[in-house]
């Protein structure tokens, strides 16, 4: 039986723009369940950023409840609310906000400094997964030393130090060229299909939303489609 990791359930989220109210998610009903890869996606201005936030446990709903691993969201405290995020939750970033003095090595071992884990422990499996991302040749490299894709790459690997039951993945090519785009993809694609994680991304890039295995594509706050996508691209590795 599949295993439902995030629910939303008739989620609006509301902001006040002045005397204005604006919607950006209207009534929300989705499940996001263990093992799938899931692209959101949807013209500008359509909620996905939104929904990201949301998904991303960054921001609550105005009304509505969601679920992260059954637990409402909106009920927990901040400190809790965080911890669970980080333990469930691996974020990768258009802009790969990796922090400019640190090591290729130290930016991967900070989520798991966070969670005080080993120091030993942390820095063997921090190692372990800049050698996964093909960087193990560059682990004391700051970022302004990597290229875009490597410093995704990095991003990735960070992503995955605390061994997360999601990916959430934000317009991961955005800032890249269209072969190390590529790369990117395929290895999200891997990640999905060869460890089983569950891979949410956010994109308007058709091209990048065909490797995904389901759509849930947003019109003015509205879940208007939420299917299998027929034609996924398997890419070649």
């Amino acid at each position: 039986m599949e295993k439902t990791l995030i629910a939303f359930q008739n989620v609006w989220k509301t902001y006040q723009m002045g005397e204005v109210e604006v919607n950006a998610l209207k009534e929300v009903n989705a499940e996001f369940k263990k093992g799938e890869f899931t692209a959101i996606i949807g013209p500008s201005g359509s909620g996905k950023s939104t929904m990201m936030n949301l998904v991303g446990c960054l921001d609550v709903p105005s009304e509505g409840e969601i679920f992260l691993k059954s637990k409402n969201i909106a009920s927990l405290e901040e400190s809790d609310l965080a911890a669970l995020r980080g333990k469930t939750i691996g974020f990768i970033f258009q802009q790969y906000n990796l922090i400019p003095g640190m090591t290729a090595l130290e930016n991967v071992l900070l989520p798991l400094e966070i969670q005080e884990i080993d120091d030993d422990i942390a820095e063997k499996r921090a190692k372990e997964l800049l050698t996964l991302v093909g960087l193990s040749d560059k682990m004391k490299n700051r970022p302004s030393q990597l290229s875009g894709g490597q410093q995704q790459r990095v991003s990735i690997a960070r992503a995955l130090a605390s061994n997360p039951d999601i990916i959430l993945a934000d317009e991961p090519t955005g800032a890249l060229d269209s072969v190390t785009g590529k790369e990117v993809m395929t290895m999200l694609y891997r990640l999905w299909k060869e460890n089983g994680k569950t891979v949410i991304m956010v994109t308007h890039d058709m091209h990048l939303a065909q490797y995904a295995q389901r759509h849930i594509e947003l019109k003015d706050g509205e879940v208007v489609r939420d299917e299998p996508n027929q034609d996924q691209f398997c890419p070649e590795y």
